[in-house]
């Protein structure tokens, strides 16, 4: 797999060198000290994966990942940064992963091994299925569920079957190797224990995808697993391709972005505490909030303010404390001209702020809610 580091320090080169030498695979093709030449090396070469700091001189790595993305590019990008407050404009841009400074081999290992899969194992699973008569969704936000429009629902022989659909589903049929699924399922389990258990497990998933037609879907080998994809609508796959393809949301895709949210219903694989899943249910989130902040925007901008308080009201749920969501609401409920809903809004979110962490709203948070608060 071919890689390229890009950051302003010379020491982060020597420190990314000597770590992702640990890995046969990974070959370094290209390190730049600024943006500019590595953009120049990206239009004329292939590159799997690109390492860049965010904070750069002249334009800074997001900046950069925009103009990559504008250029038709889907680079993998890795953002590695000393500063956590830039996660959500990371993903933005559909960055693969975001790594904060000091680099632990532990995590780069993780980010490595996922880029590696995405590379090496998109191989199409083409085996021979049992027709089907009816579409099946596979739906992984809010929970784990299969639906056919026959009306078949997915009943889970386990909590581990259902486990192992959601690991498969969010490796996108990529293959999975057998100690990978061990570890991150079956860790806490003795090595024998665990190998008979995974095998249990996967002929209890098989059997439930055989209700739906899809017995053939599940593909196994002495040293992988995989779940085809190729004759399924997964929500997962949907928002995220949706959300690649509207970096802005205007009226031209208004109702396209109305309808991923509304396939947002809650976050990946639900109240399922898998702790494989962590860093994809935050980015997920990330990606989501993003999202349902720009359709705001957009909403607000056409005098739609109930709508957009609606999904806002959402966001402030899962995340009290998100300052562009709360400022967003202020204004929606100003152009509604409802001062006391305002008013309560403001307070309310003070208190939690106070009471969660011990602070009071920014300057910015406040001086907005003054300005909207004279006009009314």
């Amino acid at each position: 797999m071919k890689v390229i580091l890009i950051d302003d320090e010379k020491a982060m080169h020597l420190i990314m060198k000597r770590m992702l030498a640990r890995y046969p695979d990974i070959e370094i093709v290209g390190s730049f000290l600024e943006t500019a030449g590595a953009f120049s090396f990206l239009m004329n070469q292939e590159v799997d994966l690109v390492f860049v700091d965010i904070s750069m001189p002249r334009e800074n790595g997001l900046e950069f990942a925009e103009r990559l993305r504008a250029s038709g590019r889907e680079t993998n990008i890795v953002f590695i940064t000393s500063h956590k407050e830039y996660a959500l404009f990371a993903f933005d841009v559909f960055a693969f992963d975001y790594i904060v400074k000091p680099v632990e081999q532990e995590r780069l290992f993780k980010t490595v091994q996922r880029a590696l899969d995405d590379k090496y194992s998109k191989r199409l699973l083409h085996e021979k299925r049992e027709p089907t008569l009816n579409e099946v969704q596979f739906n992984c936000f809010g929970g784990i569920d299969i639906q056919s429009t026959m009306g078949v629902r997915a009943k889970w022989k386990s909590s581990k079957s259902a486990e192992l659909f959601g690991y498969l589903v969010m490796h996108k049929g990529r293959l999975v190797s057998r100690a990978r699924l061990i570890e991150d399922m079956f860790g806490e389990m003795p090595q024998k224990n665990a190998e008979t258990y995974l095998n249990t497990t996967a002929y209890q998933l098989r059997k439930v995808l055989e209700a739906f037609g899809l017995k053939e879907s599940l593909y196994s080998d002495s040293n992988h697993y995989a779940l085809s994809l190729n004759h399924v609508k997964v929500d997962l796959s949907t928002f995220e391709e949706g959300c690649r393809q509207i970096a802005v949301v205007d009226e031209t895709n208004l109702e396209q972005a109305l309808e991923l949210e509304q396939l947002y219903v809650g976050d990946l694989f639900g109240d399922r505490a898998f702790g494989w899943a962590w860093n994809e249910i935050e980015r997920l989130s990330l990606m989501y909030t993003s999202l349902t902040q720009r359709l705001s925007v957009a909403l607000l901008n056409k005098g739609e303010a109930q709508a957009a308080i609606r999904l806002l009201s959402k966001l402030m749920t899962s995340n009290e404390l998100n300052e562009e969501s709360f400022l967003l609401l202020m204004k929606a409920l100003a152009l509604q001209e409802n001062k006391e809903a305002l008013i309560r809004q403001y307070a309310q979110y003070a208190e939690t702020l106070e009471r969660e962490i011990g602070i009071k709203p920014s300057h910015e948070a406040a001086d907005l809610y003054t300005q909207l608060l004279s006009g009314l």
